[in-house]
């Protein structure tokens, strides 16, 4: 479709510019420089219909809301007005719900923050185009634009014309997921566990005003397959929904939605895909700066809640980094790159603990008692004692459901490790080497080496040093290998905090044989027993591992003395 006739502005704009898509990123980035540079000509091209809406609510936690307001207050109006908050995040496994408060967020309904952030783009003097296919090389050569900006989501068309240039990549996950609403009002953001004859389905389900709430159902492809859920035509044409798995869903989940339908809107089986890109600008052929933002160039995982708070956070950066050089484009989108790239980084590798753990949901849901589950789902990005902070009860109750089974505190409980029996759960380590590694309780000291085998030995297995949601292949026939031969326990050490993890949990889970971390050294020494008891705790209360050690910072390693003494 052409570019719109505009009517040209009475006086020269200071910068006139192209939003490509018009989702909240489009939207914001119209509205932020408006207000930053006063006077800009701004046009927002959108490909659907003013009325096509797809998706539901969109969430946001009560810390990410400031560098949004600061900008302008319509999206915290808009949540004051339509939105629903909330406190508690509830988890239900098994007949049983665990709760942990201190988690303020809000949500609302995507159509509702779409209108607002309309509203008040116009008000501001964009002109919104709907229905209307833009290509930047039009743009670049025919309209004038001073800056492009690519704001036209994860299936971005504008960063496919550029992506070798912008080193963009993806990571698929494993697991499918499915977006619907349901009528039913929940209270706040909780998650569901079902198992049915063909397998394990979890549900993401929170309130978004407009008497609907959101429900994302998440399952394992197998359990997709076994359940018929794989037969719907995903190149059918946008807008479209699978309605044999509405059915089936709603028939699973009858209980905990009260009997209440799902409603689909474009609803249909995907991978999520976690984007990142090197490069956030680029120019088009004929010099137009062009600028990426949103989900064009990076996503999160939705279980964080942070791809629309992010799209909207650029918008606000790039007007701040336009206003300070309206002179040198180049040298604005240059600053607001590296400002925002860091610290979209930065959410993507703290998400990555989170997408793993829905990678992995069913094996937990049937492993671990409903208490340890739910501490197991609360800790995959955040410690014990942070929760302590946020909900000094759910804490309470867990350790108290673990010294009920185990009859201690979990670093005092002990591990029988085949003939010696280690009276804590915290080890110190006596003995370093690139081969090997000496632990001891205070007492009893044992020693894991590399290249062992045999029911007597502790094998010390070096954990990948890369993050990924789960273990390749190779890690995992390694993994085999060393625990068929039955050892007392396997040692894990190196690698990455997620790579360990799940290599210990490979070996608790699938093999049944215990699993010692030893993780890495606390950087600021004032506060390493404090954050090693606390990373300790975790590990063990959770799950994750059966025992904790901490290998020695280069300073203190120099010193460990190989035979079994720490030097003073």
């Amino acid at each position: 479709m052409s570019i719109p006739d505009r009517n040209p502005p009475a006086a020269a704009a200071p910068l006139r510019v192209a939003c490509i898509g018009g989702g909240p990123a489009g939207l914001f980035t119209a509205i932020a420089l408006a207000q930053t540079v006063p006077g800009s000509d701004i046009d927002v091209f959108e490909r659907n219909n003013e009325s096509d809406v797809f998706g539901f609510g969109v969430v946001f936690s009560d810390a990410t809301l400031d560098n949004i307001d600061r900008v302008d207050p319509i999206l915290r109006d808009t949540l004051a007005a339509h939105g629903r908050r909330w406190d508690t995040i509830e988890v239900r496994s098994k007949g049983t719900t665990m709760a942990a408060g201190g988690n303020g967020m809000s949500a609302v309904h995507r159509r509702v923050l779409l209108d607002a952030l309309r509203g008040r783009a116009t008000e501001l003097g964009a002109r919104l185009h709907f229905a209307a296919t833009v290509d930047v090389d039009l743009l670049d050569t025919q309209q004038g634009y001073d800056l492009i900006v690519a704001s036209d989501g994860t299936n971005s068309s504008t960063r496919q014309r550029f992506t070798e240039e912008l080193g963009h990549s993806v990571d698929e996950a494993a697991v499918k997921f499915i977006w619907f609403g349901t009528t039913f009002q929940f209270d706040g953001l909780t998650f569901l566990h079902k198992q049915s004859e063909h397998g394990n389905f979890a549900a993401h389900a929170y309130p978004i005003g407009s008497g609907l709430s959101t429900f994302i159902v998440e399952t394992d492809e197998d359990t997709w397959r076994r359940a018929g859920l794989d037969g719907f035509n995903v190149s059918a044409p946008q807008g479209e929904s699978d309605l044999v798995t509405q059915r089936y869903l709603e028939e699973l989940f009858a209980d905990q939605i009260d009997g209440h339908q799902l409603v689909a809107n474009n609803s249909r089986w995907a991978n999520f895909r976690t984007r990142r890109t090197e490069r956030w600008y680029t120019h088009a052929p004929h010099g137009t700066p062009v600028v990426f933002l949103g989900d064009a160039v990076h996503t999160a995982h939705f279980s964080v809640g942070s791809g629309t708070k992010m799209a909207m956070e650029d918008a606000a950066v790039l007007a701040r980094t336009v206003h300070e050089h309206p002179d040198d484009l180049d040298k604005a989108l240059a600053g607001f790159q590296e400002i925002r790239l860091p610290q979209v980084a930065k959410i993507q590798d703290s998400s990555m603990p989170s997408l793993s753990w829905w990678d992995h949901f069913g094996e937990y849901h049937r492993a671990f008692e409903p208490w340890q589950f739910g501490f197991h789902f609360f800790s995959r990005a955040i410690s014990a004692e942070k929760m302590r902070v946020r909900d000094p009860g759910f804490v309470l109750e867990t350790e108290k459901a673990w010294h009920h089974e185990h009859g201690a505190a979990p670093l005092d409980t002990a591990l029988t490790l085949g003939d010696r029996i280690l009276d804590s759960r915290l080890l110190t380590v006596t003995e370093c080497s690139d081969e090997s590694i000496g632990l001891s309780d205070g007492t009893t000291v044992v020693s894991a080496a590399t290249h062992v085998h045999g029911a007597a030995t502790l094998p010390l297995f070096t954990a990948p040093h890369v993050d990924r949601t789960s273990l390749d292949v190779a890690t995992r026939t390694s993994l085999d290998n060393v625990c068929a031969h039955r050892p007392d326990a396997v040692v894990v050490r190196a690698g990455t905090a997620l790579s360990r993890v799940l290599c210990a949990e490979h070996v608790r889970l699938n093999h049944r044989l215990p699993a010692v971390v030893v993780d890495q050294p606390t950087s600021v020494r004032a506060r390493r027993a404090v954050d090693e008891r606390d990373c300790a705790t975790t590990l063990i209360l959770s799950g994750r591992a059966d025992a904790v050690a901490f290998e020695p910072d280069s300073e203190t390693r120099s010193r460990v003395r190989t035979h079994g003494e720490v030097a003073k």
